[in-house]
């Protein structure tokens, strides 16, 4: 059993629960070896009994130990203490994203496609580390306090198995693919569907399907047709609808294919959210029967020749090289000696082609001489034509016609610098790299195996040497890995995501040299990598030159949302204008945290989010929780002779109620008691007080003199306060 205060491991105490789940709970821990506050999943006893369930738990959460990214939840530990068997994970200070929607009911769609960017970013991340979720939902998702996105609890899906999870532990039957719901083969397909039904969750504010029991919400995965998320909200444009109906298309095949499939259209969608750029298969359309013409068979015919044809040009392409330039030399040949060309034997498949092309030089041959000189005098006048307009255009562009066209051109030349690019095909690209870099251009290599140069040597360039080139342009080089790599090479680490510090810290303790290059990318952080080269995953020779891209944060144009939470309304007017945007509408609102009240609960677009310059950003002013009301409904008795036991009736009294706020609810003076029934609604506080406060007059007595005359004395008053609690009644 966890208790508040234990250590495990002899390294992490427990300090509060913060969570729990249906297969585990959550623990804020410190890490007394690092010195930091970590979150410890530990799993439930019925699961911690399940030896199958537990190996195949460990082995997922250690492949997920080495995900590093920074829209991933980082485990740092696995481990087993007494029969407990726990995670050691990053604490991320935040809400889930289901808590999230369920606050603001749906998310605007540049807010959802922002969001659904970043997930996909880390759920690529671990499919190309051949990690699969098959978990994903909004209640593993995590927006932290700074506006960061991460997906959590990687690997213990794929752990779980049909005899030891049900329903009610997964609790993810609304988001689960139609493959997992028949208990079939899922992969990262099956992630792109979940996703796709988390997206449409942050659009609408509810799930596509729903129903009375697991079963049924399964079976509609399996047979009812996808909502379209524009039947709930229609201002959604239809390249973020088309997006969505394609994640969650029923047939694997029929989804996107990868991750950075799907990453390359939210980004387009980001900036063009009408363009109506997403293909998706009607697959009615595609497996209807359909009835073929004459023209389709003739087609059909016509592509297979191609496809043939084009088999033939690949499979036997330096075949056909070979012959081409004999064929040439031998046409030379020919034409010197004045001999007609002989008609080739066939050779097999690739002479039936040629032997076509003999036939139509024959036609060619046996062509009406008068036509060819009518030919041969049209293609003079064409040629001439097609030069006087080629002489326009150069007069024009020199500013024959327009003296000012010619001074605005040489002004324009002028202030650009070029260089003449260097031939580097064949040399060393460090070599390459170091001239091209004091010449102002910007060398970027990509790799490929190749078996006619060594590794390290240039094979081409995406600038031909000799070539007039402006400065500060970026040339593409292709790099030989030489041949074998696959089984002689090292594999490149993915870095894409981590800190300049972090990539270099890793590639060169795996023996690789840096090259650094900084440009902008809109989605990656400021100091962080948002290219490779080559790419991670791919094998290299050992000490092999990679290029990471550092991020320098969006392009100026685009600017950063700061966080207003629990900032007042004039501070955070002041730091939007800081940031370049403008404070769109400010609402008031309830919130449960009353540490919030009279402060920001919350902001139309989340920190971290980058906007056109002047986006106006609303925000929401908590005015604290929701309040309860209470009412008084009785009679108010006159003081008891416990309370005071000389009260008198028909005694004056003022009568004075109090809410425990402080708010006068009765104010009133009489003599008479009960007091009729109140009435007193819409009181803020539970209970309150009665004041009773009067003044007691004492009995008069008789005095006798000795003269035997007697004086009357009056008696002594007192003043009077008497409280008395009163408990309200809840509206």
């Amino acid at each position: 059993m966890i208790k508040i205060g234990m250590l495990i491991s002899d390294r992490y105490e427990i300090l509060e629960k913060i969570g729990t789940g249906g297969m585990s709970d959550v623990y804020k821990a410190k890490d007394h070896k690092l010195n930091r506050f970590v979150a410890v999943k530990v799993l439930k006893q019925e699961f911690s009994e399940n030896a199958n369930f537990v190996s195949k738990f460990r082995v997922e959460a250690q492949a997920a130990a080495g995900l590093m990214h920074p829209n991933i939840v980082n485990v740092y530990d696995v481990g087993q203490e007494e029969g407990v068997h726990f995670i050691v994970m990053e604490l991320v200070e935040g809400i889930t994203l289901k808590k999230y929607i369920e606050k603001k009911a749906r998310l605007s769609v540049k807010e959802a496609i922002s969001i659904a960017i970043q997930v996909s970013m880390g759920i690529e991340a671990a499919h190309n580390n051949h990690i699969i979720h098959r978990d994903i939902k909004p209640q593993n998702i995590i927006i932290s306090k700074d506006g960061k996105v991460k997906v959590t609890d990687f690997g213990i899906a794929k752990a779980a198995t049909s005899n030891t999870i049900t329903s009610n532990v997964m609790g993810s039957v609304h988001y689960t693919s139609p493959e997992q719901a028949r208990g079939g083969y899922s992969d990262e397909k099956s992630d792109i569907y979940s996703l796709g039904i988390t997206f449409f969750e942050m659009l609408t504010g509810r799930v596509p399907f729903n129903g009375e029991t697991t079963v049924a919400i399964a079976i509609k995965h399996i047979q009812e047709e996808m909502p379209s998320p524009r039947e709930f909200v229609s201002e959604i444009p239809v390249s973020v609808e088309r997006i969505v109906l394609k994640c969650c298309q029923k047939s694997p095949d029929r989804r996107y294919q990868s991750m950075s499939e799907l990453i390359r259209d939210l980004k387009y969608a980001l900036m063009n959210p009408d363009d109506d750029f997403v293909t998706l298969e009607d697959p009615d359309e595609a497996g209807a029967t359909k009835a073929v013409n004459d023209s389709d068979v003739a087609r059909i015919k016509r592509q297979s020749s191609r496809r043939e044809s084009l088999e033939d040009s690949v499979s036997l392409r330096t075949e056909r090289d070979v012959l081409r330039e004999a064929a040439k030399k031998e046409a030379q040949n020919r034409q010197q000696s004045g001999q007609r060309r002989p008609r080739p034997q066939k050779q097999g498949r690739y002479y039936e082609g040629y032997e076509e092309n003999y036939d139509d030089y024959n036609d060619d041959q046996d062509s009406d001489p008068k036509m060819e000189k009518i030919t041969t005098i049209l293609a003079v006048v064409a040629a001439v034509l097609i030069g006087l307009i080629v002489i326009f255009l150069i007069a024009k562009t020199l500013g024959v016609f327009d003296p000012s066209d010619d001074n605005d051109t040489k002004t324009e030349e002028s202030s650009k610098d070029f260089v003449t690019m260097i031939d580097v095909v064949g040399k060393n690209y460090d070599d390459v790299k170091k001239e091209l870099i004091d010449m102002g251009l910007t060398p970027e290599p990509e790799y490929e195996e190749n078996y006619d140069y060594e590794a390290g040597i240039v094979i081409r360039s995406s600038v031909d040497g000799g070539s007039s080139v402006e400065k500060g342009s970026n040339v593409v080089l292709t790099v030989s890995l030489g041949e074998n790599v696959d089984e002689t090479g090292v594999e490149v680490p993915d870095v894409v995501g981590l800190t300049e510090a972090e990539a270099v810290s890793t590639l060169v303790g795996k023996g690789f040299t840096i090259s650094k290059t900084e440009g902008y990318d809109e989605y990656i952080a400021a100091g962080s990598i948002y290219k490779q080269s080559p790419d991670g995953g791919t094998k290299v020779p050992a000490g092999t030159s990679v290029s990471v891209f550092i991020s320098k944060g969006p392009e100026t144009s685009k600017v950063s949302v700061p966080n207003l939470l629990s900032q007042d309304e004039e501070t955070a007017m002041a730091l939007l204008a800081e940031n370049g945007l403008e404070l769109g509408n400010v609402t008031e609102v309830n919130y449960e945290d009353p540490a919030y009240e009279g402060l920001v609960c919350n902001q139309s677009y989340a920190p971290g989010t980058y906007l056109d310059a002047g986006t106006k950003v609303d925000i929401s002013i908590s005015i604290g929780p929701i309040q309860s009301t209470y009412k008084f409904t009785d009679t108010i008795t006159a003081p008891t002779t416990a309370e005071d036991p000389n009260f008198r009736l028909g005694t004056m009294v003022t009568v004075t109620m109090t809410a425990e706020d402080g708010t006068v609810l009765l104010s009133t003076q009489t003599s008479s008691f009960p007091i009729a029934e109140q009435n007193i609604t819409g009181i803020k506080s539970p209970g309150g007080t009665l004041l009773f406060q009067y003044v007691n007059q004492g009995e008069s007595s008789v005095i006798t003199n000795e003269d035997g005359t007697t004086v009357t004395v009056e008696g002594q008053t007192e003043e009077k306060e008497i409280k008395r609690s009163v408990t309200f009644v809840a509206e």
